[in-house]
């Protein structure tokens, strides 16, 4: 039996492509697989028109997939992916990512978050966003960054900070305050830190809390060369994250380690992001965190590998040109 082909396709950014390339890797897990990444961008004169609206020759990367031969399952995530996901359903199995608010019948099978409330025929509600991490990923990439941590004490704490965003902010007094919170926390403990920022932190939130922290054992990692997210999460007892992002909380919830959630400036009502974060805690993995270091197990959290068997499981069921 050949392997199947699967596109990954998404605007670019880690983030969003991470969801999809995530499902990919899943399947590969499953059954051989090959992937190949894409890229799709709308010239700018165009990028915020209605999906409705746009067409192809409106694309400024991206053109060729609409006449390529096309893949055995195609997975998109992000805005920028729907129209070319709708024009695609007629000769491939397309998987999209998220709730597209748009046209929701007309993709084969949406992976969408539990806590956005979508249902129908098609859609397979998860817990979190399908995300990268596995336990087999993680001890791929420890060997890297070994020479580094391994002297470190323990507890070893990973930090993942988000930032700005629609719904949170991440303010220069708000950082300091979280710096001085974990860094106390971890001294108390005589443990170490692990810390990355996203691209969405800001600059001088980043830098204060960096200042903040350096002093202790650890590694603060400033976005410089290879992304050492997933040595440190191997490497971690316990993990640190912003309640901004539903991705960075589901992947450290797959860990199976305590992920303590750390608060952020609310810009408007949290009841998805409050619906995500009772449903971790329901089923064992996060806590808010309250400046201790308390131990606890659960089952790791493993949304990403249920979707992909779903994505198997209704691939027969559709009959394409590519196979």
């Amino acid at each position: 039996m050949r392997p199947l082909s699967i596109w990954v396709v998404s605007d670019g950014r880690t983030g969003i492509e991470n969801q999809s390339l995530g499902l990919a890797e899943a399947i590969a897990d499953l059954t051989p697989a090959t992937i190949t990444r894409h890229v799709v961008r709308w010239k700018p004169a165009f990028d915020r028109l209605p999906s409705a609206l746009k067409q192809p020759w409106m694309l400024q990367q991206g053109q060729h997939l609409l006449h390529a031969p096309p893949p055995d399952i195609w997975i998109a995530s992000g805005r920028a992916t729907l129209p070319l996901s709708v024009r695609m359903k007629t000769k491939t199995f397309v998987v999209q990512t998220q709730d597209p608010r748009w046209k929701h019948s007309a993709y084969d099978l949406i992976i969408a978050p539990e806590h956005d409330g979508l249902s129908g025929p098609n859609v397979l509600s998860i817990t979190g966003s399908p995300h990268r991490i596995t336990p087999e990923r993680l001890r791929t990439a420890a060997p890297a960054f070994a020479y580094k941590i391994a002297d470190l004490p323990h507890p070893r704490v990973a930090v993942m900070i988000g930032g700005t965003s629609k719904a949170f902010d991440l303010t220069l007094e708000h950082a300091a305050t979280l710096a001085d919170l974990i860094a106390e926390t971890v001294e108390e403990q005589g443990g170490s830190l692990l810390v990355t920022f996203s691209r969405r932190t800001p600059l001088l939130p980043q830098t204060v809390m960096t200042q903040r922290l350096s002093p202790l054992p650890g590694i603060i990692w400033d976005g410089a060369g290879e992304n050492p997210l997933f040595a440190f999460l191997d490497a971690a007892d316990h993990i640190l994250v912003t309640e901004d992002s539903a991705n960075m909380v589901t992947e450290a919830a797959s860990t199976g380690k305590p992920v303590h959630v750390l608060p952020m400036v609310p810009l408007k009502p949290q009841a998805k992001f409050k619906h995500l974060h009772k449903s971790l805690q329901d089923h064992g993995a996060a806590r808010p965190f309250d400046g201790t270091l308390d131990s606890w197990t659960y089952v790791p959290l493993r949304e990403t590998a249920r979707a992909a068997r779903a994505i198997l499981d209704a691939l027969p069921q559709h009959a394409s040109p590519s196979r």
